[in-house]
């Protein structure tokens, strides 16, 4: 175990109103200087109120970091982080609001990448078996803890019941002192990077590590057997994401690994018709007449496949597609719980298979489909066709883009990836390039990809503004990057 001022600082919070030193104060100063820069510390920043469980007055005592411009003592606002102890050897570590309201930090507060590496935060450390719970927004100071949160930590209960509206995640700190480590520096370190305080070159590496991590829960990657799990738990789903994010080569790897390879693709777009997906007409023309004879669509042909072993339907861009018409009466069968066996529901066709005008899903047949989520020219899936679908998405990858060694490929995606966590409403976190536009061979490619696809993409999400408050951010970005390219060929 490391020997430093924040394991020091872990013993005595990991060790409730048991701790054996007399104030908290000094502990916490330590951070300056041992890991994070001195220039940072200011005495304002530390409140330290364990004296308050000795006044018997039902002060609930506390200490942690608040903003400096407060005043050194009483009430103050804006985000904290601070502990509350508990009379047993543990302490309840959270990140709140100060009782006189968001000032002075309404910046991080209402900040969307904030909300983002709070729950970011959250699934951190309930992967860790951490105990931990997360506000939806950190500054609805109207919402408290809920009843079933406060029920699982009944030791804080006068903590819950004095600032539970001003909590916005909090965290039990267990006794094991390498466990309780990694939780009390997980929240002292998003607080240094929220208040932009450097780290010292000793806890540096430390410091990377922990936000890389952090970094991988703002974006959870399904893995192809979690989305295999969840073809055959729901039988009809979904895979949406941004461009560039491996959707179909996603559903392709699903067919190839767990279906043997047994499954076809059909490419959605707006002339797909009923006829083209369920049933037609084709004219058979010979030397005296015209007839017509029935052909099959993708759907029916795959039916008829899946007789013979499970088999996978995949649909490429299915909100290229009119779905209504697309599937007509078929979208009676897309029930997950009602295909094959003796409730499995039926429609009739207008034209007969086989002798046969009904159509039926067999329980063997299950359909994968990919949705771009950033092409803002299709309408709205249908509220009646989604309810009948999975949805999973599949987020832009960085470690793909680390494993290419590309150094300036990582740089720049790093720096628009930041901008749309830190800045971009929910709706728009969608519009994230994803780690395809970052995919090449050698710099030289790589460049080029950046010239002419992903400098292109950003100015069409500019010129539409699609970012809204982070416009300004993203042009930044955009700029950065072109003067990149700019000095480079200047250079050659």
């Amino acid at each position: 175990m490391l020997s430093d001022a924040l394991t020091e600082l872990t013993t005595a919070i990991a060790q409730g109103l048991q701790a054996t030193a007399p104030s908290m104060r000094p502990a916490i100063e330590k951070l300056f200087g041992d890991r994070y820069h001195k220039r940072h510390f200011e005495r304002t920043s530390i409140r330290d109120a364990y004296g308050l469980a000795d006044t018997g007055d039902g002060g609930v005592p506390y200490a942690g970091l608040i903003n400096s411009d407060n005043p050194p003592s009483g009430p103050y606002g804006g985000t904290s982080v601070v502990w509350f102890p508990s009379e047993k050897d543990s302490s309840l570590i959270d990140f709140g609001v100060g009782t006189r309201g968001l000032a002075p930090d309404e910046g991080i507060l209402t900040r969307p990448g904030h909300r983002r590496r709070i729950a970011a935060l959250r699934r951190y450390l309930t992967r860790r078996g951490i105990d931990a719970w997360s506000k939806s927004d950190p500054a609805a100071l109207s919402v408290a803890v809920p009843k079933t949160v406060r029920e699982r930590f009944p030791e804080f209960e006068r903590v819950f019941d004095r600032y539970g509206t001003e909590l916005y995640i909090c965290a039990k700190v267990p006794p094991e002192l390498g466990i309780a480590r990694d939780v009390v520096r997980g929240f002292l370190d998003l607080y240094a990077y929220e208040r932009g305080w450097q780290v010292l070159k000793d806890a540096l590496d430390e410091y990377e590590t922990f936000h890389a991590s952090l970094r991988a829960e703002l974006f959870l990657q399904p893995t192809a057997g979690e989305v295999h799990e969840l073809v055959r738990a729901r039988r009809f789903v979904i895979l949406q994401g941004p461009p560039g994010t491996g959707k179909t080569r996603m559903a392709d790897t699903i067919r190839r690994q767990f279906f043997d390879g047994r499954g076809m693709t059909v490419q959605f777009h707006p002339a797909v018709t009923y006829e083209d997906f369920i049933i037609g007409l084709s004219p058979d023309a010979d030397e005296r007449s015209l007839r017509f004879t029935v052909r099959e669509g993708s759907l029916a042909a795959a039916v008829r496949e899946a007789r013979t072993g499970p088999f996978l339907l995949i649909i490429d861009e299915i909100n290229r597609g009119d779905l209504g018409k697309v599937l007509g009466e078929a979208i009676y069968l897309f029930e997950p719980a009602e295909v094959g066996g003796t409730n499995a529901r039926t429609v009739r066709l207008p034209h007969p298979i086989d002798g046969k005008n009904e159509l039926q899903l067999p329980d063997s047949l299950y359909i994968l489909a990919t949705m771009n989520t950033a092409d803002r020219n299709i309408a709205a899936m249908d509220l009646a066709i989604r309810r009948r679908f999975a949805f999973l998405t599949l987020p832009p990858n960085r470690d793909v883009v680390v494993r290419e060694s590309l150094p300036l490929a990582v740089q720049v995606f790093d720096w628009i990836a930041d901008v749309f966590v830190e800045h971009a409403p929910d709706e728009t976190l969608q519009l994230l390039p994803g780690h395809a536009y970052f995919l090449a061979r050698n710099e030289s490619e790589l460049r080029d990809r950046l010239r002419y696809e992903v400098i292109p993409l950003l100015d069409e999400y500019l010129h539409q503004g699609f970012l809204g408050p982070a416009t300004s951010e993203l042009h930044a970005v955009r700029n950065r990057i072109e003067d990149i390219l700019g000095t480079s060929v200047a250079a050659s």
